[in-house]
Order: C-alpha cells, then structure tokens, then sequence
C-alpha cells in the first residue's frame, strides 16, 4: 500500500450537492468531512454551474455558449462562459473564506476530456468527440486550465494538498461508441482505447495535484484509469461486477487508493450504519485483502453527485459516509 494525503478512516462527497447558497455547503462539508473536505458544486444555480458548463469554464482560448442543445464551441465568450466563470470565481472565494488556516487535503472536481469531447458540440453541431483534432485541441485546453486552477488553490490555500478528481461519466460511452450524433439517429464512432488512455492521461499529469478519476457508470474501465496515471478511483459500489474484481485488486495492489460509492446519493431514508459497514466489508474480504488494511486503502463516499437529493438527505449521506470511515478505522477486522 502507498501513502495517500488523506488519514486511514477518510471520506469524502463525489462534488455536487442541493441549494444554491456555496457558503453553506462549504461549511456543510467541512462539518461533516472535516478530513477530507472537497469544493462543493452546486447545479440548482442553473446554467454555468452544471457539470458541463463548469468544466467548459476551465477551458482555455475554447469559448463555449449554451444552446437549446446543449453547450457549443463558438469564435468568442458570450454571457454563458462568464457566467460560468463568475460562478466557480465566487465558490473558490467561499472556499479560501472557510479554509482559512486549514492544512490537509482538499478536493477539487472538474469534468474529464472525454466527457467533455462527448457533450459539447462543434460549430456544425457534432459533439467534439467526432473531430480528433478538436479532442486534441480541448484535451491541451483542459490541461492548461486545470494548471491555473490549481495553482489558484495554491495560492488561496497554501497549506492545502490538493486531490484533483476528473469526472468521466461520458468516457465509456465514447468507447463503446455509444455517443449519439446531432440527428440523435446514430451513434458516433469508437474512440480507439489507447487514444483515450493517452488523453486522459495528459490532463491527469498536467498539475502535480493527487490524480483521481471518478466514474458512476457501469462497467467502468478501471485498469484504463489506472494506466493514465490515476492514483485513486472513484465508484458507485452499487455499479461493480464480480468481473471488475480482477481490476479493482490490481489496482489496490499497485497502491491505488479505492474510493467505494457506498451510501446511495438517493432517497429519503438511509438503511443502518451496521448495514453499510457491512456492504463495505463485504466488498473488501471479496478482493481478498487483509481487512486491517481497509481503512487505509478505501475512502467511503456517497455512490455519486447529491445534486438531487433534499438538504436533509445531503446531510445524513455525507455524516453516514464519516461515520462508516470511521466505524472501519476503529473495528478494521469487523
């Protein structure tokens, strides 16, 4: 096992939450997930501060404007882009605001290339995906962005270590050659495997922050991930196969931390602690691994976003993913 910047016994969230007040869902995440806090996301602000639009803002010298289909490439900043911007501009202000004197590390998210190339449109109206010139030129976009990003939290936070997790919902499809065209008849075509592993790994290697890559798909490509450079993966538990084991211990045994999706990101009513102890138990003594190893090895987080869910709810998955961390550091053997 290698050393993580987070304690054994961690959790954190996946990124969004409900509301549209940042002050309060930093303070929220930093109560709750005081060892390993992340920058929230709020979508309920509308436009900009969804998961498209916010990746698009990191995005440099590529401008992109929201059409009635959905974000596009276009020739020069628009409303939409500075919205975008001013939105995540005023969520790092919470952030230095609340982690003023922290020293840890700290979460940030940003939407991965390949889910980025499957949803934004070009000029004609073809998702980026479709041009490999257009992937090259938004995956070096991407990379310059996220550099200046992080560098910004440096500067904000600079007892901060910062964990960089790119979300790649869209990745499989793009591989499987699911993606569908502007015509919405058809797909477009396959992304060869190594093309994506290649740029994905150029925006993982573009900052020295502590690469992850999140993906609450099916069927994840995780040894993929892992190739890139990703030093942490992050899935729904619900969305594992007893074929991704082979994976999943591969990686954990290469010193790649697991991040296991295990309290659900819906609903009105969470099952009892013991249940997701257990759940996480389970999966572990699966992979064969020495249970006093688990709480250095995993991080327990919500089994995705919780844009979705009440505040309420919000709450009680993030202190249920605290509480089974630490159930698990406290009593590794169960």
């Amino acid at each position: 096992m290698s050393e993580h910047p987070w304690p054994p016994g961690s959790a954190t969230g996946i990124g969004s939450l409900p509301g549209e007040d940042v002050a309060e869902a930093v303070r929220l995440v930093f109560g709750e997930l005081p060892d390993f806090p992340h920058l929230p996301e709020l979508p309920a602000r509308g436009p900009g501060a969804d998961v498209i639009g916010r990746g698009a803002a990191l995005l440099v010298d590529l401008p992109v404007d929201l059409q009635p289909s959905g974000w596009r490439f276009v020739d020069r900043p628009g409303v939409d882009l500075r919205r975008a911007r001013d939105l995540l501009a005023r969520d790092l202000d919470a952030l230095e605001e609340a982690a003023d004197g922290y020293a840890g590390p700290l979460k940030v998210q940003a939407t991965g290339p390949w889910t980025l190339a499957g949803t934004v449109e070009l000029h004609r109206g073809d998702k980026a995906v479709a041009d490999p010139g257009a992937v090259r030129d938004l995956g070096q976009s991407l990379a310059e962005g996220l550099r200046r990003h992080v560098a910004d939290i440096r500067r904000r936070m600079p007892g901060a270590t910062v964990v960089l997790q790119l979300d790649e919902p869209v990745l499989p499809a793009v591989l499987a050659g699911s993606v569908p065209t502007a015509s919405g008849y058809g797909t477009l075509a396959a992304v060869e495997r190594p093309d994506v592993e290649a740029g994905l790994r150029e925006v993982l290697a573009a900052t020295d922050a502590y690469p992850a890559v999140h993906c609450c798909a099916a069927r994840p490509p995780l040894d993929l991930f892992r190739a890139a450079g990703a030093r942490a993966l992050s899935v729904d538990a619900g969305q594992l196969r007893p074929d991704d084991d082979e994976s999943l211990g591969e990686a954990v045994e290469a010193g790649v931390s697991l991040w296991l999706g295990a309290v659900p990101a819906t609903g009105e009513n969470l099952s009892d602690l013991a249940g997701t102890v257990a759940g996480v138990r389970t999966t572990w003594r699966r992979l064969g691994f020495d249970p006093a190893l688990l709480a250095e090895a995993v991080v327990v987080t919500p089994a995705c976003g919780l844009a979705t869910a009440t505040p309420a709810y919000a709450r009680a998955v993030l202190r249920r993913c605290r509480e089974t961390a630490r159930a698990l550091r406290e009593d590794p053997e169960g």
